[in-house]
Parts: C-alpha cells; structure tokens; sequence
C-alpha cells in the first residue's frame, strides 16, 4: 500500500537514527518500528507509588492548609504566636 503521511520533525530524525544505525532503507525502517510499535501493545502502567504507615501529616494536595502550616511552623521558629 502506498501513503503520504507528513512526520513530525522529532519523528523523521528517530527514523533518520534508525537507519544510519541499521542501514535499513526508509520503507524498511518504517515498516520495522511501526510492527513493533503494534505488537507492544499499551504500556504499562507506571508502578505504584510506595505506601507508608500511618496517617500523613499534611494533606500536600490542599495548598491553602499547606502554606498555613508552614507559616504556623515559621513562627514558631521565631518564637511569635
């Protein structure tokens, strides 16, 4: 089958690698990365982030209480209530 795609430059320079590595023709090295491409399937999923003990501090994702505890913590550092 016969296409015209239009490649990003970012892409076209990954091939353009490809073959100066394998000496593959265009056609070759195209066919080649996107067969492989296919058949690894989605990726996987990050893993899983790393589950502590216990209950956490501060809830980092509420900014507000976040900067509120951090100048609460400032001042007592300074020794102003």
């Amino acid at each position: 089958m016969r296409t015209t795609i239009t490649l990003d430059d970012d892409v076209a320079a990954l091939i353009e690698s490809e073959r100066a590595r394998t000496g593959e023709s265009f056609r070759a090295a195209v066919n080649r990365l996107l067969r492989r491409s296919a058949r690894a399937g989605p990726s996987a999923a990050p893993p899983a982030l790393p589950k502590f003990p216990g209950e956490p501090i501060l809830d980092v994702s509420d900014v507000s209480a976040l900067l509120a505890a951090l100048d609460d913590e400032r001042r007592a550092q300074r020794g102003v209530t």
